[in-house]
């Protein structure tokens, strides 16, 4: 989310240099760090093309994927027809989220790309509801410079203890940094340098009470849902800052893979 720019032009190879750089593993990993329950709202923070969103909706949740690629929103789009997704334009260090908003706040390899990282985070804490769960996945400290030009990387992966901090001081609890199991690997384009770096899962949960069950209503609070005496909830969406939602269908019959 460093920019639209090149994230527009690479969103249609994005899948694959993925699946190049490594694999669902590191998904279930975050997922499992958050202990979601199904019905619960999670935010999809730098969504790309839908990895973490697709393996939360198979958890049984509703996702809001905010990305600052138009591009990546609409391949998206495409490859998940009528799922439970709030598609949203927004920067991560600016949410277009409403405070407590969300139950669950995800970032997969976001922070090397954003500006502030420390920023971003403490946004995905305020869009938790009390007791609500934060994960990133991200890289650890790395001196593979090819990425910051071929990728676009601002931060060469970060110290865990550094990534900690940011945590705390955004008001998480039990905090927990630990390794995916896996590394991120790329290959330089021009020369044939090849990448091969640590990935960690950094996760916390929101100071105050949870609810019993870990779980919002599932049809509370969301746009275009009815209520039961007619009419619409106003949404979470729209909080006063930078991004616009694209779309919300609520009803998702599953995605083949190609």
């Amino acid at each position: 989310m460093g920019g639209g720019g090149y994230f527009d032009e690479v969103a249609p190879l994005w899948e694959g240099m993925r699946r190049s750089s490594f694999s669902e593993a590191v998904r279930e990993e975050a997922i499992s760090a958050a202990d979601v329950k199904p019905g619960g709202l999670a935010a999809d923070i730098g969504a790309g093309t839908g990895f973490m969103a697709e393996g939360l909706m198979h958890k049984g949740l509703r996702v809001i994927a905010v990305d600052r690629s138009e591009a990546m929103i609409e391949v998206m789009r495409r490859k998940f027809p009528n799922a439970p997704i709030d598609y949203c334009l927004g920067d991560a260090e600016g949410l277009p989220i409403e405070d407590g908003g969300v139950d669950y706040s995800f970032a997969n390899m976001l922070l090397h790309h954003v500006e502030r990282p420390w920023a971003a985070i403490g946004e995905m804490a305020r869009i938790l509801r009390p007791g609500g769960a934060l994960v990133v996945a991200d890289l650890d400290e790395h001196d593979f410079g090819f990425l910051k030009i071929e990728h676009k990387d601002l931060w060469m992966g970060f110290r865990r203890g550094e990534v900690e901090r940011w945590l705390l001081e955004a008001g998480l609890e039990g905090v927990s940094i630990r390794c995916a199991g896996e590394n991120c690997c790329a290959k330089s384009s021009s020369g044939g340098e090849r990448a091969s770096i640590s990935i960690f899962i950094a996760s916390g949960k929101k100071r105050g009470p949870a609810r019993a069950d870990g779980t919002r209503d599932p049809w509370a609070e969301l746009p275009g849902t009815p209520q039961a005496g007619g009419g619409t909830w106003p949404g979470r969406l729209g909080h006063p800052r930078q991004g616009r939602a694209l779309r919300s269908p609520w009803h998702w019959e599953g995605h083949q893979p190609d």
